[in-house]
């Protein structure tokens, strides 16, 4: 994992230079726009993550910048078919992911308030962080300044794709078809989850044992739906829709391999650790779950396309 992070922030850089696309006056004015908001951003993370212990603020900004950087890049663009497209799909994915975020608990009138992810609890209590110090140094580099550069790299796609002339055409079309059909999917895999824990909790808070539970539930984690087809069937379609979004660079003639894949390249790398760490947590809580991990791909869907549409439909 740390040798892709590296080499994507190194041949980022090399692409620029060797391959392109340069990015024109317009272009970069617009990238000082979005960098400022993205600066912006980060020190409100880090302030009021600081201040109040709560260390979720940009896991509530997460799906709500690429909507105002892409129609950003959309405005100064002129609106391009291309452009607006990229926009519309940004659109939609963030407000399914605000939603699904906000059900938890996560959003509320007193921004500075709600439901902290509960993963950042478990990595603040590690070893490393026994200084406070150390914690601010992480909560800065990481959770306020990376992230929020990522979610702004994820977005370079539409920025490089300002500069074209070249018409929408056939690969943006293939681009808009994968990317809607990542959402439904994470919209899927989400909803399966959401019902699963719900109806789990509901059993566990009516004072019913975890282990008395009617299967699946005693397991306690979900391998109904998508769920037996993959660990982590959101984290999948969440790959798969910036990848997707990329495609639209190579439709408005950037080349294949052009310098706005670093944004998809570097979320791989986060869902890697990041689905390590929560299966680490899970297999920490639950007997079964390391049969699970041996027996389920982490993304990649197992089975046959038609076992695949039939939990679709669970």
């Amino acid at each position: 994992m740390a040798t892709l992070l590296v080499l994507s922030i190194v041949v980022c850089p090399i692409l620029y230079f060797t391959v392109g696309p340069q990015l024109d006056a317009t272009q970069l004015d617009t990238l000082k726009i979005l960098g400022i908001i993205a600066a912006c951003s980060a020190a409100f993370c880090f302030i009021v993550g600081e201040a109040t212990g709560n260390n979720s603020q940009m896991d509530k900004l997460w799906s709500l910048l690429p909507i105002a950087y892409t129609w950003i890049i959309a405005a100064r663009g002129g609106m391009s078919p291309r452009l607006v497209v990229m926009a519309v799909l940004a659109t939609i994915w963030g407000i399914r992911l605000t939603w699904n975020f906000a059900r938890k608990g996560a959003y509320s009138l007193k921004f500075w308030e709600g439901t902290e992810d509960y993963r950042w609890a478990i990595v603040r209590s590690g070893p490393a962080f026994k200084k406070r110090w150390a914690w601010a140094l992480f909560d800065l580099g990481f959770i306020s300044i990376y992230q929020n550069a990522l979610v702004l790299m994820t977005t370079f796609p539409a920025l490089v794709s300002m500069g074209s002339d070249k018409p929408f055409g056939v690969v943006d079309g293939i681009a808009a078809v994968l990317m809607l059909g990542f959402i439904i999917w994470e919209t899927v895999a989400d909803e399966q989850q959401w019902a699963f824990q719900t109806k789990k909790w509901a059993m566990i808070n009516a004072g019913q044992k975890l282990e008395d539970l009617p299967a699946p539930y005693n397991k306690g984690f979900n391998t109904t739906g998508l769920w037996n087809r993959s660990r982590h069937p959101n984290y999948f379609a969440e790959q798969g829709t910036w990848a997707s979004f990329y495609l639209f660079s190579i439709g408005a003639g950037m080349g294949i391999l052009n310098w706005s894949i670093i944004g998809a390249l570097l979320l791989i790398v986060l869902f890697q650790g990041s689905s390590s760490l929560a299966e680490e947590i899970s297999g920490s809580k639950y007997p079964e779950y390391a049969e699970y991990c041996r027996s389920v791909p982490r993304f990649f869907p197992g089975g046959s396309v038609n076992s695949i549409i039939n939990v679709l439909s669970l």
